[in-house]
């Protein structure tokens, strides 16, 4: 009788190990959060580049994440200069900020509020030229275009953000 009450005992954690904890349903169902979608006639897909730094806004409630091309990723993770080198490709994405219903105090993207693009290309003389455009709205639709051989003030914010350390 011992020894089967020694057997019942130590069979009692596998068991429990087995049955006990067993549960097909997820707690949540994985959803995509649709909200922070990017919709309109955009020059490019900004969500295709690479991440070169993102901040957080608490005043306004915003969150931005600057993306780029290769040549752009490149050059921002080892320079600290603002002078973009020819196909340089930078978008800023910024989206309203809202809490996220699964994680207690985290926020995640809402609605999208703007899209900033600059584009870095060579002119025909050989010289850099620089093209700002600008999205707002649902869907996003440009407000906002210049051209020039010197970065206006907008590109230079996007153009001055440092390459976050990646480990």
């Amino acid at each position: 009788m011992r020894r089967g009450k020694r057997l019942s005992l130590a069979c009692l954690p596998i068991a429990l190990s087995l049955f006990g904890c067993a549960n097909d349903t997820p707690r949540f169902k994985a959803t995509i959060n649709q909200t922070a979608s990017l919709t309109g006639e955009l020059p490019a897909d900004p969500l295709q580049g690479r991440v070169i730094s993102s901040s957080i806004n608490r005043s306004d409630s915003t969150m931005s994440t600057l993306y780029g091309n290769d040549v752009a990723v490149n050059y921002a993770r080892s320079h600290a200069q603002h002078d973009y080198p020819n196909g340089s490709v930078l978008s800023l994405v910024t989206w309203k900020e809202r809490d996220d219903d699964r994680w207690f105090g985290a926020k995640i993207p809402d609605r999208p509020k703007s899209v900033e693009f600059v584009f870095v290309t060579a002119t025909a003389g050989g010289h850099t030229s620089y093209s700002y455009q600008k999205f707002e709205g649902s869907p996003l639709k440009k407000v906002a275009a210049e051209d020039g051989a010197i970065p206006n003030e907008p590109e230079l914010a996007l153009l001055s953000q440092r390459a976050s350390v990646l480990p």
